[in-house]
């Protein structure tokens, strides 16, 4: 960590996307609405390519019974379970005004429930939501079904029954085991707990259990995370999820119930990283990327070594680049050379479907400038490499040339040892992926053109 000095912080330790997606969801315009929605699914089901791929759906479910007080997510704190229930209904209505324009029998190769806590819902809510994409969907055999599970919502009979409901990963919110973090976030769960449902979880045979941690949460310091890590390393998930906080109070309510003073400083962050990645790579882990680490068997870990991976609205993924159906409130969509995204509130989602409408709220349809640098920004966002010859085959441009500005800016990340330019292409440094983000957003046009980026966290 020597290599890292102040100046480099400084320099580099800025506001910036994740890059889920490029152009990012900021940049979603309320004039694609549904007209322009309704006409991607229609190409879609009218084009070869789009029959030929399967689907990847993602299922938001926003309820949770209690608040996390560092989540920025788009969550309904409620202990009324029959919320979910109702919730469900227009699920399947929403199902229904998909397949109206796309037809019933998608295949579908990727299945997410997200949240909130996707294990708000009782067992029959969950066994009803299953049925309903079985009725309008083709699960493909050896499909990823995944689930994210709040470990203190759940048991091993529970997650027996989410194995024969057909999913086959599991991701359990762990963020920190340090007592006292959990009670600066307002979320308690022994680490025993964690310990026993992951063990209970390779008994019923699932495929990979990732386990989420988050960094720079209040009252952590790099000792206390340290012994976070060697308790993650000796539970073994088959992913991990690392993510940094970004603390956001001015956007996201929940945060102002958190002590700015308890927040720890940069230098602090970015040696939990650091410290993270030595930990974790110790431990036969492969640094997949910015927030992703698995096992070299896990599916992750091998799309990595063979050069196969993706970036998608949930993070990195083994799926190619196919295209994913949102479904509730706040759910994000990219179909065919677009993206879309459903309104935020649960009164908007539900007044939208009783009137008969796609709840679409904004979206974008991507330029053709919009598609050369998505492709340009997840190459290196995945494999930490861009070479010229097929980008240039694939768009025909003359790479300089299209993007003399941005090689001219990378200069300086090189003079600073995080990139390695050449005639074939730039390469990132073991040192550049600590701030893989910051040369990915060299290349974003968009941002570039836009000094407001406090709404974004620091990419330490």
């Amino acid at each position: 960590m020597t290599l890292v000095t102040t100046e480099l912080l400084r320099r580099f330790d800025v506001p910036g996307p994740r890059y889920t997606s490029y152009p990012t969801a900021d940049r979603f315009v309320e004039a694609f609405g549904e007209k322009e929605y309704i006409l991607a699914l229609q190409q879609r089901r009218v084009g070869s390519v789009g029959k030929a791929l399967p689907l990847s759906l993602y299922v938001h479910i926003p309820f949770c019974e209690s608040l996390c007080y560092y989540c920025a997510c788009n969550k309904i704190i409620t202990r009324h379970p029959e919320r979910a229930e109702v919730y469900l209904r227009y699920l399947s209505r929403e199902i229904d005004l998909h397949t109206a324009h796309f037809g019933v029998g998608q295949h579908v190769s990727q299945l997410h429930f997200g949240g909130g806590t996707p294990t708000f819902l009782s067992d029959e809510g969950l066994s009803e939501l299953m049925g309903m994409l079985r009725r309008n969907f083709v699960l493909v055999p050896g499909g990823e079904y995944s689930i994210e599970v709040d470990p203190r919502t759940v048991d091993e009979q529970r997650l027996a029954f989410l194995a024969q409901l057909g999913f086959n990963r599991l991701s359990f919110g762990v963020q920190d085991f340090d007592p006292e973090v959990q009670k600066a976030v307002h979320r308690i769960q022994p680490a025993d707990k964690v310990f026993g449902l992951v063990e209970s979880a390779r008994r019923l045979g699932f495929e990979s259990v990732n386990v989420d941690l988050i960094y720079g949460l209040p009252r952590q310091t790099p000792e206390s995370f340290g012994r976070t890590l060697e308790r993650v390393s000796q539970l073994r998930p088959d992913r991990i999820a690392l993510y940094a906080y970004a603390h956001l109070p001015e956007r996201f309510k929940a945060q102002r119930r958190i002590i700015t003073a308890e927040l720890p400083m940069a230098s602090a962050k970015l040696s939990m990283l650091a410290n993270s990645i030595q930990v974790f790579m110790d431990a036969g882990y492969v640094y997949v990327g910015m927030d992703h680490f698995a096992l070299p068997g896990d599916a992750l870990g091998v799309a990595k070594r063979l050069g196969r991976l993706h970036r998608n609205f949930q993070g990195y993924s083994t799926q190619p680049d196919c295209d994913l159906i949102g479904l509730g409130v706040s759910a994000i969509g990219r179909v065919g050379a677009t993206y879309s995204q459903n309104v935020k509130t649960i009164d908007d989602y539900y007044d939208a479907i009783d009137h008969g409408h796609l709840p679409v709220a904004r979206g974008l349809a991507l330029t053709r400038d919009d598609l050369v640098r998505r492709a340009v920004i997840m190459a290196l966002m995945c494999q930490g490499e861009l070479l010229f010859e097929p980008l240039e085959q694939s768009w025909l441009i003359d790479f300089r040339s299209y993007f003399e500005p941005e090689l001219q800016q990378l200069q300086e990340m090189q003079a600073q040892g995080l990139v390695n330019i050449d005639r074939e292409g730039v390469q990132v440094t073991e040192l550049g992926w600590y701030f893989v983000r910051g040369v990915a957003m060299v290349f974003d046009r968009y941002l570039q053109a836009d000094r407001n980026r406090a709404r974004f966290s620091r990419i330490i």
